[in-house]
């Protein structure tokens, strides 16, 4: 990369490209991670493309599902709660359809072959939920060798206040 310039586009491509199909077809994103990339989703750190891309795949919602405690009368019951899925987030992405919407887009060249640091904020809506969840995400991108780039670090951390 010879200019800011060049370096922003690439950026922006990237951006553009990830969160739509991230939003279409999460699947494909396998194609821009490697071996030694690195997913840190919500302080959880995953190493390698098959285990981000099982970490990014669609599971079914475990919602509902019921606990049972003991209340101050004395007796036992059993209370069904619907969850949000947000907790859920340490094993597998439940949702089945997101929107991703980028507010921001910052980047800077990080290393002396060419790699690019991209952060990024947005909101995402999930599913049918009405509320919108703002999120931070960080990538390097590295040269891959074939006049492309691959994604070497993915940082995601949803910002709720």
């Amino acid at each position: 990369m010879t200019s800011y310039e060049e370096v922003a586009q690439v950026a922006q491509q990237f951006t553009a490209f990830y969160y739509k199909t991230f939003d279409e077809d999460r699947a494909s994103l396998r194609s821009l991670y490697r071996g030694d990339s690195m997913l840190t989703f919500e302080n959880q750190s995953i190493l390698g493309v098959d285990a981000i891309m099982e970490k990014l795949s669609v599971r079914e919602p475990q919602v509902p599902f019921s606990i049972s405690f003991e209340c101050y009368a004395g007796t036992l019951k059993s209370y069904a709660f619907a969850v949000s899925y947000w907790p859920l987030l340490k094993q597998n992405l439940s949702f089945q359809k997101i929107v991703h919407g980028v507010v921001t887009t910052d980047v800077q060249p990080s290393n002396n072959a060419g790699g690019i640091l991209v952060m990024v904020t947005g909101a995402i809506k999930a599913d049918d939920e009405d509320r919108l969840l703002n999120y931070s995400q960080t990538f390097q991108l590295l040269p891959n060798g074939a006049g492309s780039y691959y994604v070497f670090n993915d940082l995601f951390k949803l910002i709720l206040m």
